[in-house]
């Protein structure tokens, strides 16, 4: 399948960016002459026609790592993905070029495409239905309309072999073949809209209501980027529960929706006894809840803020609980992408679970394809504030989480910290009774590049696990 490429009309530069989290800023993005970014549009144009697709994929990746963004690269990378049968992508690069340009009918009609190679019929006739209101004379739309009618209609009345019985057949037959088909669109009609047909007279959808139903709301325990978390009792299952409502302003587009709702699938597989367990997703018309287990803790962050900076004893139990969770997320191929001292969450003695995967990202093998800029700043490793996600990039923010844990604050607030090569100060030299050890673990941990830095979560554990610690010191003293 193939479409014609982006025309040349987008003036203003995009941001690689757009998360269920905190983002990075706007101001960091480079413009570029509206010249130069046209002529790359018409380069990769030029390679579509000529069925280019992995240089064309390969490009746009390169321009993306040097900050050469434009609004039309996520239809190109759509197009260039469908030509190489990656549906997956399709479906991903098409919902980005949805959000940017909500009226062109052409990612809608990729993104049916592809849900219809993946079999998922119904969310491609939602798409075609969207591209036929943008556009009702599109040929491309017609062709993919008459592939999924074929898939999802395979019972279609055959006419028969003889031209003359049809023309003999009476008024009476012709009309009750018709009253037949009348009656099976009034159905299929029902089927696919059956929430509309039942959802109460009120303000609340019946799913609004019956989560009111399911969960006694006691109080308010955090807000965050994402929305607030509130201590609930499941009066079915007799437990007490988190349940996260996501801010409606971040579920009101179709794309983000949609996004959302599949990384939280693929999170809610995890189960690990270092990681706060996603019971369900409760999806209504305005709203998303997320349903965790509920943890009777304090995160790290609110532990610093208590007591300033933790012993080197204490932060090494602490860490091993994290570094067990990452590991797991890790061999499942799902990167956190947002570990920092809130989503840590410590319990009883000195136990934690790794919360909050909600910017999780499922890991790849290369650096194909466009990623979304996800994630806490002041935590991100920085392939993460390009873009691309890596194991390692974990490993890179897990280190920031440990140098706080030990000095109170992240290397780059310290005083002494060099902006010019980003050196930062040896933790040792911030308190004392902090093993000199742990200065070149964080060391190889913090390299800018991931190649060059510790490579898995398991290679920093057993360098942290070998280190002994010294006597135990007074929190109240330090060196800055």
């Amino acid at each position: 399948m193939s479409l014609q490429a982006a025309p040349d009309t987008a003036s203003a530069p995009l941001l690689v960016g757009g998360s269920f989290s905190s983002q990075t800023s706007a101001s960091s993005a480079t413009v570029f002459d509206q010249t130069a970014r046209d002529s790359e549009v018409a380069d990769l144009n030029q390679r579509l026609k000529k069925k280019q697709f992995s240089a064309v994929v390969k490009r746009i990746n390169e321009l993306t790592a040097k900050k050469f963004v434009d609004n039309r690269f996520h239809l190109l990378l759509a197009i260039a993905y469908d030509g190489l049968g990656k549906y997956d992508d399709v479906i991903y690069s098409a919902s980005q070029a949805i959000a940017v340009a909500p009226q062109d009918a052409r990612p809608y009609i990729l993104r049916a495409q592809a849900y219809l190679q993946k079999e998922q019929y119904e969310r491609s006739q939602l798409d075609l239905d969207a591209a036929f209101k943008l556009n009702p004379d599109s040929k491309l739309a017609q062709k993919v309309q008459q592939q999924l009618d074929e898939k999802t209609f395979v019972n279609k009345a055959k006419p028969l072999e003889n031209p003359e019985q049809v023309k003999r057949s009476n008024k009476a037959w012709v009309l009750m073949y018709f009253v037949a088909i009348l009656l099976a669109i009034l159905l299929y009609v029902y089927w696919r809209y059956e929430d509309v047909f039942r959802r109460p007279k009120n303000a609340f959808t019946r799913r609004e209501v019956e989560i009111k139903e399911q969960y006694e709301f006691i109080r308010q325990i955090g807000e965050g980027g994402m929305g607030k978390v509130y201590e609930a009792y499941d009066k079915v299952l007799k437990r007490k529960v988190a349940v996260k409502r996501v801010r409606p302003e971040l579920v009101r587009s179709a794309y983000v929706r949609e996004q959302f709702m599949a990384e939280a699938r693929m999170v809610a597989l995890l189960r690990h006894p270092c990681i706060v367990e996603i019971y369900t997703v409760i999806e209504s018309e305005s709203s998303l809840y997320l349903v965790f287990e509920y943890v009777d803790g304090q995160t790290l962050e609110t532990r610093l803020d208590i007591d300033g900076r933790l012993q080197f004893s204490k932060v090494k139990k602490i860490f091993e609980y994290v570094c067990r969770g990452l590991h797991y997320a890790h061999s499942q191929d799902i990167i956190h992408c947002d570990l920092k001292p809130g989503n840590i969450m410590i319990y009883g003695d000195d136990k934690a679970k790794v919360m909050d995967f909600g910017v999780a990202k499922r890991a790849i093998d290369h650096d194909t394809g466009a990623r979304t800029v996800a994630g806490t700043p002041a935590y991100m490793a920085p392939e993460q504030q390009k873009g691309f996600m890596k194991k390692q990039s974990d490993v890179y923010s897990l280190a920031l989480c440990l140098y706080e844990a030990l000095a109170g604050q992240v290397p780059w607030t310290v005083k002494g910290f060099n902006i010019a090569n980003k050196k930062i100060v040896p933790v040792s030299t911030l308190a004392p009774s902090i093993p000199e050890e742990v200065d070149s673990l964080l060391e190889d941990a913090l390299k800018e590049d991931p190649k060059e830095r510790i490579q898995s979560i398991d290679e920093f554990w057993s360098r942290l696990k070998a280190i002994e610690p010294l006597h135990e010191d007074d929190l109240t003293q330090t060196h800055y």
